[in-house]
């Protein structure tokens, strides 16, 4: 076992490099991006909670999808990350709360819209999702092995799932 887990809060972003693990709680609605070089075994956690920032000036990148995902490349990519080999995976994104009386099912599906924002954003940057476990209606911890690169998901009541 290792001896460095860092722990990711929401709105957060964590990095590593060699043996340690970098751990999300509670990704419910919010999205859990994992990135991993494995020729430098680099490893980088975020845990987003909404799909785009509106405020320029909101000092919490990591809070959204778009400057979120753009602030971890900048940064992982200063240590030496490099887009093209950089294996992405993601997490989250459920169907916490069923709102009532809005009209638009959609609306209370902040879930959905933080994937499809997740998914947009890398898109532009050319970087590939490489495996997801995303939707359903039940909170997720997503954990990222930086050693090997060995992204866990584990569910209350469901069998531990490597993406």
């Amino acid at each position: 076992m290792t001896d460095k887990e860092l722990k990711v809060g929401i709105g957060d972003m964590k990095f590593a490099r060699g043996d340690s693990r970098i751990i999300t709680y509670a990704l419910g609605s919010c999205i859990g991006i994992t990135f991993y070089d494995p020729a430098i075994k680099l490893g980088g956690l975020l845990h987003i909670m909404l799909p785009n920032r509106v405020d320029p000036n909101d000092p919490k990148v990591f809070k959204y999808a778009d400057s979120g995902i753009k602030e971890t490349i900048r940064k992982l990519s200063a240590f030496g990350m490099l887009k093209s080999r950089t294996i992405v995976k993601i997490a989250g994104g459920a169907k916490m709360f069923e709102m009532k009386g809005s009209g638009s099912s959609d609306f209370g599906n902040i879930g959905q819209r933080n994937a499809a924002m997740v998914k947009k954003v890398l898109m532009e940057e050319r970087m590939r999702i490489s495996a997801e476990d995303t939707g359903g209606a039940y909170a997720r911890t997503m954990l990222i092995n930086v050693a090997n690169g060995d992204v866990v998901i584990r569910t209350v009541g469901k069998p531990e799932k490597h993406l």
